[in-house]
């Protein structure tokens, strides 16, 4: 979104978001790929640049709508990946110099499984068990062989 937007003059960003918004309002991907076209065909007579964007990062902006329903809210935004990066430039800034490449490496992973377990144990899991295993359901709903064989 902020590229896009980077594309359009400061007083027709607020409008263009709003329009944009509307893709991510649609139940599945055929109807949010459809909305993003027409979007896009709008927006191409003042905002070409913006349009362009739109659908050359179509199915990067919309890969969110292949996974499960429950799932989707998660994965449309970055801002939890985003925060955990932020906590962990902070924690290794606060060390300053490592003795080698090792040292960095446990921190790092300390602090990506301490996310981890924080993500799977709390009331608010991140992901279930059980959404985790719809990924693999095809659209007829039967679980693929790698699933069956995992479970």
């Amino acid at each position: 979104m902020r590229n896009l937007l980077s594309t359009v003059p400061k007083s027709a960003q607020g409008a263009v978001a709003a329009i944009v918004r509307s893709i991510f309002a649609q139940p599945d991907h055929a109807s949010a790929m459809a909305q993003l076209h027409r979007v896009a065909d709008g927006l191409r007579p003042r905002f070409t640049a913006a349009a362009e964007l739109l659908e050359e990062a179509a199915e990067d902006v919309l890969a969110h709508f292949h996974f499960p329903e429950e799932q989707r809210r998660r994965l449309h935004s970055t801002n939890p990946l985003e925060r955990l990066h932020k906590e962990v430039k902070r924690r290794t800034q606060v060390v300053g110099i490592f003795p080698d490449r090792a040292s960095l490496i446990r921190l790092a992973g300390m602090l990506l499984a301490e996310q981890d377990d924080e993500w799977a144990v709390t009331d608010r899991r991140y992901f279930t068990f059980e959404s985790m295993a719809r990924i693999n359901e095809p659209e007829g709903g039967e679980p693929r062989e790698l699933l069956a064989a995992i479970a």
